[in-house]
């Protein structure tokens, strides 16, 4: 095993990569004020952005699931790898020679499982494109001649070609130091007779990569007669190879998809070719499988759903085309994209369409495009005989319930009245109703105890209440109750500015912070060393020094949401000390009167003399605060 890798280099890590260009990989981030950005949150679902980075502070968190922490946590979350494989990979990026505790420097066999598999594919992908120029490559060379790819298109797609050979890649990736169980569970090799072998053998190569640029997997075209296998030949689901949750060419797609909030969702590995040298540089394709959620969820947070953000659909304009595009609606819901299909007019694809006319033809292909959910329905009353009273009241029966699903009231209305004229029905009003009706019956059948449109996190913020974490116990966090709300800002200005409220937050009590959950952020704060001359890894220290997950869950919270104030200064934090000690001040003076009611005339006098006396100070020091503000404490 690996030793432990030194603290010095963690730190070193983690300050190298900057969290926000790390983030930038996954989803778009937008401005969120205060020096914060904010996007889609990648663990969740969500209709608005409640997940937010902080670049300042190398954090992020997500107001909606809770996710937070540091670069670390989130590369570790997002693409499932242990910490020592998320430091490696990262320290790859930064050029940064990692150290470790017990074994010197960590050798390529002691690294983690993924970090290896996705070494093993980076070395294949090159091997592959090697291989693109040798003699036996000509009939590669000559299938992407055909198509209009040149070698330029070829490299900067990475496309290669795997020898004809049994064992090629194997024993070349076992010269690199990959061990038979490293190549099998890659997929890059199989199990033969006398041991493993290339699963790829005389195809056209194209590597697939995450949306981070990672190489995750391959797909692979038959070229040759002989050749028995599929036409494509795709990688199988391995450790880091999810064909429902890969898109071909998002690597190279993500920055303009996220520029001009378009995606265009191709067939094919050449179709994406094609587009991008045409200059339709927002296409993807799957891989192997019908577009689905897990899909969506990629190109979502790319969208960033702003009004603006298109979904185009270009697939063949025949039988298996159009079925692939009523299983497109049929996730169409998922998106708060607008979705259309578009069909080049003589049904070719777009590689065809450039070949044929020329990369003007397939910039302009995406342009006159039809929403999807009218293709759909004019797919569905196709199907009726429109003549008959009869075949107009099936074909209404079958298409309302689908109109009724659109969660857009204004746009369910539209629809509803374009239906209307599709079906034949002269009374548009009938239609509009009949899908509201059966819209209200789809809610009050599936909507009891779920949540309502927008998410839990729009629904809590709506009512101006932030769950509480389930531990410490306490009551919900209510910023509709003037003490939370105050106690939130205090300990927000004390992780993000420390300067402006010390040294006078360092002698506040944690009993002066009402919450459990703020009472143990306070306790963070005191066991790190206090908020007075806060050193550069202050806020890392804070959380080290949270008791559970939850409790360091809240202080990245509090270190990445916005302060409420246009001037974050020294008057805005003094308002914030005084009004928390004045509170606790308060509090104070009620117990001390009930204790002082309780004893009563007949009271101990020496016990009576003091409880009035403690009476008399909190009153006097109370005073002060309103009169002279911060300068009293």
């Amino acid at each position: 095993m690996a030793g432990r890798i030194n603290d010095e280099d963690v730190k070193a890590v983690r300050d190298a990569v900057p969290i926000d260009a790390v983030v930038s990989e996954y989803l778009q981030l937008r401005n969120a004020g205060g020096g914060n950005l904010k996007g889609l949150c990648p663990f969740h679902d969500e209709k608005s952005p409640s997940f937010q980075v902080s670049p300042s502070k190398g954090l992020f968190h997500c107001f909606g699931c809770q996710e937070g922490g540091d670069t670390i946590a989130f590369v570790m979350k997002i693409d499932h790898l242990s910490f020592s494989e998320t430091v490696e990979r990262l320290a790859a990026k930064a050029g940064i020679t990692l150290r470790y505790e017990e074994g010197g420097y960590n050798p390529g066999h002691q690294r983690g499982e993924r970090t290896r598999l996705v070494e093993a594919h980076k070395v294949a992908a090159q091997f592959y494109a090697d291989q693109l120029g040798s003699a036996e490559a000509e009939i590669g060379r000559k299938f992407l001649a055909e198509r209009g790819f040149d070698q330029a298109a070829a490299e900067h797609f990475g496309v290669g070609y795997s020898p004809a050979g049994w064992d090629h890649l194997t024993r070349f990736l076992r010269g690199k130091g990959f061990s038979d169980r490293e190549l099998i569970l890659s997929g890059l090799s199989q199990d033969g007779r006398r041991g493993p072998i290339d699963r790829f053998r005389g195809r056209l190569m194209w590597p697939i990569k995450d949306v981070g640029g990672d190489v995750v997997g391959f797909g692979a075209r038959r070229l040759r007669e002989d050749d028995n296998g599929p036409k494509y030949l795709n990688t199988p689901e391995t450790p880091i190879y999810k064909k429902s949750q890969v898109l071909y060419g998002i690597d190279l797609a993500k920055k303009d998809i996220a520029k001009v909030s378009r995606a265009v969702v191709v067939e094919g590995y050449t179709d994406v070719m094609a587009c991008h040298l045409a200059g339709v540089t927002t296409a993807i394709a799957t891989c192997g499988t019908a577009f689905g959620g897990e899909h969506i969820k990629i190109l979502r947070r790319l969208l960033m759903d702003n009004g603006s953000a298109r979904v185009i659909f270009t697939f063949d304009g025949d039988a298996a085309g159009q079925k692939a595009a009523l299983r497109a609606f049929e996730d169409d819901q998922k998106f708060a994209a607008e979705t259309y299909i578009a069909i080049a007019p003589d049904g070719m694809d777009p590689c065809e369409l450039r070949l044929a006319k020329g990369d003007e033809a397939v910039a302009d292909l995406v342009e006159p495009r039809t929403p999807l959910f009218e293709f759909a329905l004019r797919h569905i009353v196709g199907r009726y005989d429109l003549e008959t009273p009869a075949g107009r009241a099936a074909a209404l029966d079958e298409a309302a319930p689908i109109v009724a699903k659109i969660k857009n009231l204004a746009s369910q209305h539209e629809v509803a009245v374009q239906l209307a004229g599709m079906v034949g029905i002269l009374d548009e009003r009938f239609v509009v109703q009949r899908v509201g009706q059966i819209a209200r019956w789809q809610r009050d059948r599936g909507g009891r105890g779920q949540a309502a449109p927008g998410g839990p996190e729009r629904r809590r913020h709506d009512v101006g209440q932030i769950q509480a974490p389930t531990a410490p116990a306490g009551p919900a966090l209510n910023l509709r109750s003037p003490a939370h709300r105050t106690e939130r800002e205090l300990l927000k200005l004390a992780l993000q500015h420390p300067e402006l409220v010390s040294p006078a937050f360092d002698a506040y009590g944690v009993d002066e912070f009402t919450a459990p959950p703020y009472a143990a952020v306070r306790q963070c704060v005191q066991d790190a060393g206090g908020a007075t001359g806060a050193p550069a890894d202050y806020l890392d220290a804070v959380r080290e020094a949270a008791p559970d997950d939850t409790v360091r869950a809240l202080v990245t919270e509090l270190a990445v949401e916005a302060i409420f104030a246009k001037n974050v200064d020294e008057a805005y934090a003094g308002d914030q000390l005084v009004t928390v000690r004045l509170r606790a001040v308060d509090r104070r003076i009620r117990d001390v009167q009930g204790t002082l009611a309780r004893l009563g005339a007949h009271g101990d006098p020496a016990q009576l003399a003091a409880v009035q006396n403690e009476l008399w100070v909190l009153t006097q020091y109370g005073q002060s605060l309103r009169n002279h503000g911060a300068a009293a404490l």
